[in-house]
Protein backbone atom coordinates (compact mmCIF):
# COMPACT_ATOMS: atom_id res chain seq x y z
CA UNK A 1 0.00 0.00 0.00
CA UNK A 2 2.83 2.37 0.85
CA UNK A 3 4.35 1.83 -2.61
CA UNK A 4 1.09 2.73 -4.42
CA UNK A 5 0.61 6.02 -2.55
CA UNK A 6 4.12 7.36 -3.08
CA UNK A 7 4.11 7.27 -6.92
CA UNK A 8 0.67 8.94 -6.95
CA UNK A 9 1.86 11.63 -4.55
CA UNK A 10 5.03 12.17 -6.60
CA UNK A 11 2.96 12.50 -9.77
CA UNK A 12 0.67 15.08 -8.14
CA UNK A 13 3.64 17.09 -6.87
CA UNK A 14 5.37 17.00 -10.23
CA UNK A 15 2.25 18.04 -12.14
CA UNK A 16 1.25 20.83 -9.74
CA UNK A 17 3.74 23.41 -11.09
CA UNK A 18 2.79 22.51 -14.66
CA UNK A 19 -0.89 22.89 -13.88
CA UNK A 20 -0.19 26.21 -12.21
CA UNK A 21 1.70 27.39 -15.28
CA UNK A 22 -1.18 26.37 -17.56
CA UNK A 23 -3.67 28.19 -15.30
CA UNK A 24 -1.43 31.28 -15.26
CA UNK A 25 -0.92 31.13 -19.02
CA UNK A 26 -4.69 30.95 -19.52
CA UNK A 27 -5.17 34.06 -17.42
CA UNK A 28 -2.45 35.89 -19.34
CA UNK A 29 -4.05 34.86 -22.60
CA UNK A 30 -7.40 36.18 -21.42
CA UNK A 31 -5.81 39.47 -20.40
CA UNK A 32 -4.09 39.77 -23.73
CA UNK A 33 -7.36 39.10 -25.54
CA UNK A 34 -9.11 41.71 -23.45
CA UNK A 35 -6.37 44.23 -24.14
CA UNK A 36 -6.50 43.65 -27.88
CA UNK A 37 -10.23 44.30 -27.98
CA UNK A 38 -10.18 47.03 -25.38
CA UNK A 39 -10.22 50.73 -25.84
CA UNK A 40 -7.69 52.66 -27.82
CA UNK A 41 -8.63 55.71 -25.83
CA UNK A 42 -11.31 56.47 -23.34
CA UNK A 43 -14.32 58.36 -24.67
CA UNK A 44 -13.38 61.34 -22.47
CA UNK A 45 -9.89 61.59 -24.01
CA UNK A 46 -10.19 63.70 -27.14
CA UNK A 47 -7.44 63.72 -29.75
CA UNK A 48 -7.03 66.55 -32.26
CA UNK A 49 -6.99 65.65 -35.92
CA UNK A 50 -7.63 66.78 -39.47
CA UNK A 51 -9.91 64.84 -41.83
CA UNK A 52 -7.95 63.84 -44.92
CA UNK A 53 -10.52 61.65 -46.66
CA UNK A 54 -14.20 60.66 -46.36
CA UNK A 55 -15.45 57.20 -47.29
CA UNK A 56 -19.22 57.37 -46.82
CA UNK A 57 -19.81 54.00 -48.50
CA UNK A 58 -17.30 52.32 -46.17
CA UNK A 59 -18.31 54.32 -43.09
CA UNK A 60 -14.74 55.57 -42.58
CA UNK A 61 -12.72 58.71 -42.07
CA UNK A 62 -9.02 59.02 -42.77
CA UNK A 63 -7.59 61.31 -40.10
CA UNK A 64 -4.19 62.84 -39.51
CA UNK A 65 -3.91 62.81 -35.72
CA UNK A 66 -1.60 63.31 -32.80
CA UNK A 67 -0.43 60.51 -30.48
CA UNK A 68 -3.18 58.28 -29.08
CA UNK A 69 -3.42 57.36 -25.39
CA UNK A 70 -2.75 53.69 -26.25
CA UNK A 71 0.79 54.61 -27.31
CA UNK A 72 0.13 54.83 -31.05
CA UNK A 73 2.25 57.65 -32.46
CA UNK A 74 0.99 60.56 -34.54
CA UNK A 75 0.08 59.42 -38.06
CA UNK A 76 -2.59 59.45 -40.75
CA UNK A 77 -4.91 56.46 -40.61
CA UNK A 78 -8.41 55.29 -41.42
CA UNK A 79 -11.04 54.90 -38.69
CA UNK A 80 -14.53 53.46 -38.84
CA UNK A 81 -17.15 55.79 -37.39
CA UNK A 82 -19.71 54.77 -34.80
CA UNK A 83 -22.41 57.02 -36.28
CA UNK A 84 -22.70 57.23 -40.08
CA UNK A 85 -24.41 60.65 -39.73
CA UNK A 86 -21.07 62.11 -38.62
CA UNK A 87 -19.81 61.67 -42.18
CA UNK A 88 -22.36 64.29 -43.30
CA UNK A 89 -21.04 66.82 -40.76
CA UNK A 90 -17.39 66.83 -41.79
CA UNK A 91 -15.52 67.58 -44.99
CA UNK A 92 -11.97 66.94 -46.10
CA UNK A 93 -9.74 69.32 -44.14
CA UNK A 94 -12.23 69.61 -41.23
CA UNK A 95 -10.45 70.03 -37.91
CA UNK A 96 -11.88 67.59 -35.39
CA UNK A 97 -11.42 66.28 -31.89
CA UNK A 98 -12.26 62.62 -31.44
CA UNK A 99 -12.09 59.61 -29.17
CA UNK A 100 -11.60 56.10 -30.49
CA UNK A 101 -11.97 52.53 -29.32
CA UNK A 102 -11.13 49.21 -30.88
CA UNK A 103 -14.48 47.62 -31.76
CA UNK A 104 -14.56 44.20 -33.41
CA UNK A 105 -10.87 44.59 -34.20
CA UNK A 106 -11.23 47.94 -35.97
CA UNK A 107 -10.22 51.37 -34.71
CA UNK A 108 -13.52 53.23 -34.45
CA UNK A 109 -14.30 56.87 -33.71
CA UNK A 110 -16.85 56.79 -30.89
CA UNK A 111 -16.99 60.52 -30.19
CA UNK A 112 -16.51 63.33 -32.69
CA UNK A 113 -16.51 67.11 -32.29
CA UNK A 114 -15.80 69.80 -34.87
CA UNK A 115 -13.21 72.35 -33.73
Amino acid sequence: MKNSIVPGLVAVLLLSPALGAVAHEGKAGQGAMHASTGQASTPSTLIDGVVKKLDKAGGKLTVSHGPLPNGMPAMTMSFKVKEAAWLDKVTESSRISFASETIDGAMTIVRLELR
